[in-house]
């Protein structure tokens, strides 16, 4: 098949259009216009997912897993056209959009098998105790249960794993809930062709139409009508700390408030103990120009801050790493937007007090090179500006006079999605007191590792304390995030008959 977008919004199972439109952004290639969605698309599309829970949320589990499975095969039916158009768009080279179209579809299978197994139900079971003195005790059973219909929103640096039919979506229909995501305007035509995908499953596995919706817009209008509708029972965001604490705020707000699951990025420090500088000085510098760099430092998970202690080692670090990263290649950015966010975080930067320049370089329009800078812990931490997320591929070096000054770094950190150890035998003992502290920063911790990239599997956890997201309890990543869309109900004395089938 050759993919050519229509422009067109999917909502309860037919394809609509909309008077205003708004042109896409592309990387290369052809520009093509697209529906731009209103209050009334997000009304029809809402009330259809409150309709289709009726029947969706009390399915088996057999017929959800066969749901998303279907979805991965359309997806893959798809995939010379998704790589095509997602490259034009986005910049992003052919294989990092195959590799990221395996991953999306690879999730989809896993929460298909997670839901078989069925260990997220967590029943549980106290039979009853007619005869306890001095009082009875009823039959109690709990199951969790989905919550409802699930409003989604995509994000820019992921067209795939992390947008349509990506994480948050994918946790949510396994749960039981309906979807309605809110496409990214960095990307509409990915979108819709993924859209299509998940469509053509609805109709092959006779699902209820308005189990998936799909709205694009280029503004803010359908975000906030989403995320205040009053059938909307939860929301999943990856984005900007901006764009998603507006959008938690208007959550909270509600005359309901619901969960407002947003990842809004993070710095992810690097800590490098002086043994292993001493010994891998290099390997790690250039391990870190690297991850640094990867898709133009445009992940959550990208490793912007590198603690160490000064001393002629450390120095001999971070020229390497300097010269690393001189060798990179301008990097086209997502959007023009990013590309300009990018310049202005890297000025800011450059104009802090105490910040010393390692490595300058100029990006202009959409492009992107790499910068490195460096500082004194004791500016760092009079600064709380440095900290704040640079999306891109830029670099800062804290130089810490004693572990003591490395540990005191940590404490002042916020919220990380990541926090990162280098260490060899001889560091143990000193590291041992970052990790009581770092445990409370981050939702996941390495040691001798980059923390770009992130497993999709039962154990990971992308997530961490405000800002890195607003629900520390939560991950967008790994099986464990179907738990955002479900909640625990207490069945008491229920006939066997009413009862759901998973408890029976």
């Amino acid at each position: 098949m050759t993919f050519m977008p229509h422009g067109k919004h999917l909502i309860a199972g037919k394809w609509i259009t909309s008077e205003q439109t708004f042109a896409s952004s592309p990387a290369v290639g052809e520009v093509y216009d697209f529906s731009k969605g209103s209050v009334v698309n997000v009304n029809d599309a809402v009330e259809a997912a409150e309709l289709a829970f009726i029947d969706y949320g009390y399915l088996s589990r057999e017929a959800r897993a066969d749901f998303l499975n279907a979805i991965a095969d359309e997806i893959e039916a798809r995939g010379d056209d998704i790589t095509k158009i997602g490259c034009s768009e986005t910049g992003l080279p052919e294989a990092r959009l195959i590799g990221e179209r395996g991953r999306t579809c690879g999730q989809l299978r896993l929460f298909a098998q997670h839901i078989m197994q069925g260990e997220y139900l967590d029943k549980r079971h106290d039979a009853a105790l007619p005869e306890r003195q001095p009082l009875p005790r009823n039959d109690l059973k709990l199951i969790q249960r989905p919550i409802g219909p699930i409003a989604v929103f995509g994000a820019s640096n992921f067209p795939l794993a992390f947008s349509t039919a990506g994480g948050d979506t994918a946790a949510a229909l396994a749960a039981g809930c309906p979807v309605v995501v809110k496409g990214h305007s960095a990307h509409p035509g990915t979108g819709e062709i993924i859209a299509e995908a998940v469509h053509a499953a609805i109709i092959k596995c006779n699902m209820p139409a308005g189990v998936f919706s799909f709205i694009q817009d280029n503004g803010y209008e359908v975000g906030a009508a989403l995320v205040q509708h009053p059938l909307i029972k939860a929301v999943g965001f990856t984005g900007s700390l901006a764009g998603g604490r507006a959008l938690f705020n208007l959550c909270a707000a509600r005359p309901e408030p619901i969960p407002f699951f947003g990842e809004l990025g993070s710095i992810n420090p690097m800590f490098l103990f002086p043994n292993a500088v001493s010994n891998r000085g290099e390997a790690l510098a250039k391990g870190w120009a690297a991850s640094l760099t990867m898709g133009a430092g445009q992940f959550c998970t990208n490793p912007g801050v590198a603690v160490l202690i000064a001393g002629p080692e450390t120095d001999l670090f971070v020229s390497t790493v300097g010269e690393s990263l001189s060798s990179v290649p301008t990097q086209t950015m997502l959007t023009d937007g990013i590309a300009a966010s990018y310049r202005v975080g890297q000025q800011r930067i450059s104009a802090s007090t105490g910040v010393r320049e390692v490595l300058s370089t100029s990006c202009e329009s959409r492009g992107a090179t790499p910068y490195l800078y460096s500082v004194t812990a004791a500016e760092w931490l009079k600064n709380k500006a440095l900290a704040e997320e640079v999306f891109g591929p830029l670099g800062i070096v804290v130089l810490a006079s004693s572990i003591e000054e490395m540990l005191e770094v940590a404490k002042n950190l916020e919220g990380q999605l990541t926090c990162t150890i280098h260490v060899d035998d001889l560091d143990l003992n000193a590291a041992k007191n970052f990790l009581p502290v770092l445990e409370r920063k981050a939702g996941r911790i390495l040691a001798n590792a980059f923390p770009t990239g992130v497993e999709v599997c039962d154990s990971m956890v992308h997530g961490g304390p405000y800002p890195a997201t607003t629900n520390f309890g939560a991950t967008s990543v790994g099986t464990m995030a179907i738990r955002r869309f479900v909640r625990p109900v207490c069945y008491q004395d229920i006939p066997a008959g009413l009862l759901p089938d998973d408890l029976i």
